[in-house]
């Protein structure tokens, strides 16, 4: 059913924020805004254990289809995801001027199927917490930020603790070298970068990373690096995902 915008919805209750907002989420049908890197794994984490019910990931794509939005992934990777997580995937392509519109018209939509909330992973970021209580709001979806202002190595190590793996996939060239591309994101690394004066987290768009396994997935799945790319001032690492065949992992 297309999500009508003139239709008039209840406002959505006040954010939830933060580590200590999220056990009113237990029972609640919730969609995670999925960049296919740690910060929305770990908010989609922290939301489940929580009792949040994780229905959909909405990933948004570049207007052919092919790619990510947020971090330029290959379209088949979120896929891949998606697919280990055992969670239906969401979307569209769409430009950056009509993003907004869209976003809405899906979370819209969303909410006319029963979902109640969305979990999204920044930090400390205001202008994009403005943003995503904007479209919520006009969606009638309750915001949730189960991450924001957390220490940045108190999240990393509460990922990598848990049990997630993750490898950099993108980062900004005037800071890090590519060497850093494909590498595993660990608490080591993490270190590293603090003293280097970047951000733990990458919570300014200093790199971003890609998550192959971890509690959140029924199996691992497997990075097959490509070429480098050096495009609008970040290095990528272009790179494709192999699944195993009829491999599941143990349960816990």
């Amino acid at each position: 059913m297309a999500f009508d915008k003139s239709q008039t919805r209840q406002p959505p209750r006040a954010s939830l924020l933060g580590a200590e907002d999220l056990a009113s989420l237990a029972g609640k049908r919730c969609m995670v805004s999925w960049s296919g890197g740690k910060d929305s794994c770990l908010a989609m984490h922290r939301a489940a254990r929580a009792g949040a019910r994780i229905e959909v990931l909405v990933n948004m794509k570049v207007e052919g289809g092919e790619r990510s939005r947020s971090h330029g992934l290959r379209s088949g990777v979120i896929d891949a995801q998606a697919k280990a997580m055992g969670v239906r995937l969401d979307g569209m392509a769409t430009s950056w001027d009509n993003y907004e519109a869209n976003v809405v018209s899906i979370l819209g939509r969303l909410v006319s199927e029963g979902i109640e909330a969305g979990i999204f992973g920044d930090i400390d970021l205001h202008a994009h917490l403005e943003w995503e209580e904007m479209v919520c709001g006009k969606a009638g979806l309750i915001p949730v930020l189960p991450i924001w202002q957390g220490g940045r190595m108190e999240l990393v190590r509460e990922f990598i603790e848990a049990g997630f793996r993750t490898h950099i996939v993108a980062l900004r060239a005037e800071l890090l070298s590519p060497n850093y591309l494909g590498r595993p994101f660990t608490l080591d690394l993490a270190r590293e970068f603090q003293a280097a004066g970047i951000d733990a987290c990458g919570e300014n768009g200093e790199f971003h990373t890609v998550v192959t396994d971890g509690p959140l997935f029924q199996y691992p799945i497997e990075i097959l690096p490509g070429r480098r790319v050096l495009k609008e001032g970040y290095w990528f690492l272009d790179f494709d995902v192999r699944e195993p065949q009829g491999v599941a992992k143990e349960p816990a």
